[in-house]
């Protein structure tokens, strides 16, 4: 792909938009990348979402800025990265401190409490749409171990009360070993 101003625009405008109008966190803003940079752009594919989202939940930071410099970075190398991280910070920043501003305002308005309330119920439903939508794809590919390392992962967050670091790091080290004993056993069959 060119790499060209249009690119850097089009980075830019995607990621600003994008983070203007998603609320409730960074899984909400994951498949709207992935409908704007996979099926509408064609940037990236399906995979690349996946993996990226991946690497942006088990980093430290924001989830949607994470995202953004992987994807930025992918389109178009460190400046499509920054780029991206540009777009994607920059309306929080300045909804924030619109908020800052008027805070008081909006902590006693009733109208904007049951706006929120009505956004926490919408945003709960696009993260479980995007919890399904990946466990669904990391299934398709790796059926026996995705499943039991995702049972695994919920029993030990939400019934065992562990840490997610913990949970993340194990899993970390179950794939990798994972990954080098498979890769061993198709040398040893070769």
């Amino acid at each position: 792909m060119k790499i060209t101003l249009h690119t850097y625009l089009t980075l830019f405008r995607t990621t600003f938009t994008l983070s203007t109008f998603t609320f409730g966190g960074g899984y909400v803003i994951i498949p709207l990348m992935k409908r704007r940079f996979v099926d509408e752009l064609g940037w990236l594919t399906e995979d690349d979402i996946i993996n990226y989202t991946t690497i942006a939940q088990s980093s430290p930071g924001a989830v949607a800025v994470n995202a953004s410099i992987l994807v930025g970075y992918e389109i178009a190398g460190w400046l499509g990265a920054l780029v991206a991280i540009i777009g994607t910070i920059l309306p929080p920043f300045i909804i924030l401190s619109l908020v800052t501003i008027f805070y008081n305002a909006f902590r006693t308005n009733s109208v904007i409490a049951a706006i929120l309330k009505g956004m926490q119920a919408g945003v709960a439903a696009v993260i479980l749409d995007v919890a399904l939508d990946l466990a669904q794809k990391a299934l398709a590919v790796h059926k026996g171990f995705s499943l039991l390392v995702m049972l695994a992962a919920f029993v030990s967050v939400y019934f065992l009360k562990i840490n997610i670091v913990y949970v993340i790091l194990v899993v970390t080290l179950l794939s990798l070993i994972r990954y080098f004993s498979l890769k061993l056993s198709s040398k040893g069959g070769q």
